[in-house]
């Protein structure tokens, strides 16, 4: 008996299998790119990505065969992505005349773009036949299960990044849906996570190498997947996700007053454990350094032999002390707190002596400059910032995490398996399913630790300063970069 975990993020998908004991047995990756049909616009495509999450389940099914883990379903169009800007002016149209804080009170969220509904108000605004013509809008959890052979279901952490859910009544929000204009029936129902949402069709399992009758349960957002999977299920702590966004995720036993978290720019999203809550702290990440590889090794990845990665043939060429060079992390709009969508990227302090290395260093550490600021907000909320667990694709990196750590002050700990959006998932399957009988024994079996990065209190000092300069960077750039 295996536990498999899907996780289908914005650059690719992963599947992963894990044993009762916690032990990886098979894992897949599929990278997909985002397709920009017009500036400003952001999207997958939504047949690809489910193929994709297809042959990342087969291949993982292969590997563990003797441990065997629209009205007519067309899908009709790709995904927006949270990056994308359409929709935003809808959005305030929309919910003007409520105002922030009483939408908050039933939808803790941040009003942005970033979110679902303003997608919605501006796909029924810009193609109306297509949206008479969907049956359906899902998200990507409820997509997955769909594509499985089951009923949709979303979770209740991702139906509340649509902005049309209301988190105490843990359910779609009447008021909020009557005033979107839009008919309940096309989205799917809501429901924990960890509830089982039926079984793999029979047609599907036989296609994919899964026996049949494999039970699918409900998952989460990833940031909350992932959180389980680095071993959080009590209030007070946090993860940082380090992914093609970074995400400092802060974990509640209660909904946080308004009041503060407004004050803070924090949204609130059921966690993937019941009687939790979870906040974020995010921004682009991963993205950039792929966009740095894609824009500047390219040609060094084609050469690459067999089995080197070009990430760490890359970070070989970073040097060893802080760099002098600033990167404004603002080449897409901004995730929380500051929400900025109307910037770019800038790098500041190249000469013709800077190398490729050293650009590829400074934008690791002025990712994480963007967050010293906010986990002063964290602290203040009483969550522990002495030291995160790091998850995720971007946790891989020793050079990434010590500059971390260095420019942060704390320890981050990385534990064996940094794929916790899999492993989270795969955690809420044995408990969905009677496989595991509570978190406590799920993180006793699952989560370990590989390493431990201490900051030096040398480069630690740099760190300050450079942070204290990175702060001014948006307010001298802000005019010049507006409508970038």
């Amino acid at each position: 008996m295996s536990l498999l975990g899907i996780d289908v993020g914005t650059a690719g998908c992963k599947a992963a299998a894990f044993s009762l004991d916690g032990t990886l047995l098979a894992d897949a990756y599929r990278e997909y790119p985002t397709l920009h049909p017009r500036e400003g616009w952001a999207e997958l495509d939504s047949r690809r990505v489910v193929d994709l999450v297809k042959e990342t389940i087969a291949q993982v099914a292969a590997a563990t065969r003797a441990d065997p883990v629209t009205a007519d379903g067309r899908i009709l169009a790709g995904c927006i992505l949270q990056v994308d800007v359409r929709g935003g002016d809808l959005l305030e149209a929309c919910l003007s005349d409520m105002g922030q804080e009483a939408f908050y009170r039933i939808n803790p969220n941040i009003l942005a773009p970033n979110y679902t509904l303003p997608k919605l108000l501006w796909l029924r605004a810009n193609d109306p036949a297509l949206w008479a013509a969907a049956d359906r809008f899902l998200l990507w959890g409820d997509l997955v299960g769909w594509a499985l052979g089951c009923e949709p279901v979303t979770s209740f952490s991702l139906a509340n990044r649509t902005l049309l859910f209301d988190i105490r009544r843990e359910d779609w929000s009447d008021l909020l849906l009557d005033r979107a204009g839009i008919d309940r029936a096309k989205l799917p129902r809501c429901a924990p996570s960890g509830t089982v949402a039926g079984t793999v069709a029979d047609g599907v399992a036989d296609d994919l190498g899964l026996p049949r009758g494999v039970a699918v349960v409900v998952g989460g957002h990833d940031q909350c997947c992932s959180s389980l999977g680095a071993g959080v299920a009590e209030a007070g702590k946090a993860v940082c996700g380090i992914g093609t966004v970074e995400c400092i995720t802060p974990t509640y036993d209660h909904i946080p007053d308004a009041g503060a978290m407004l004050a803070t720019g924090l949204s609130v999203e059921h966690h993937v454990l019941p009687g939790l809550y979870v906040s974020f702290v995010y921004n682009q990440a991963g993205s950039l350094v792929r966009w740095f590889r894609d824009t500047f090794a390219s040609a060094d990845r084609e050469r690459l032999p067999p089995g080197r990665d070009i990430y760490d043939a890359l970070a070989a060429e970073m040097p060893a002390e802080p760099t002098r060079l600033l990167v404004l992390p603002y080449f897409e709009p901004t995730g929380s707190p500051h929400y900025v969508r109307d910037a770019a990227g800038a790098v500041v302090g190249l000469k013709t002596t800077t190398t490729r290395g050293q650009i590829l260093k400074a934008i690791m550490e002025s990712v994480t400059f963007y967050f010293v600021e906010p986990l002063e907000g964290l602290r203040r909320l009483g969550i522990d910032t002495s030291q995160f667990v790091a998850t995720g694709g971007g946790a891989r990196s020793d050079a990434w995490l010590q500059i971390k750590a260095d420019v942060l002050g704390v320890p981050l700990v990385r534990p064996a398996i940094t794929e916790c959006g899999v492993l989270g998932a795969a955690m809420l399957a044995g408990l969905a399913t009677g496989r595991l009988a509570d978190p406590a024994e799920a993180i006793a079996r699952f989560v370990r630790r590989d390493r431990v990065f201490e900051p030096d209190p040398r480069r630690h000092a740099l760190y300050r300063d450079r942070a204290a300069a990175y702060r001014r960077l948006y307010p001298a750039l802000k005019d010049l970069l507006a409508g970038g």
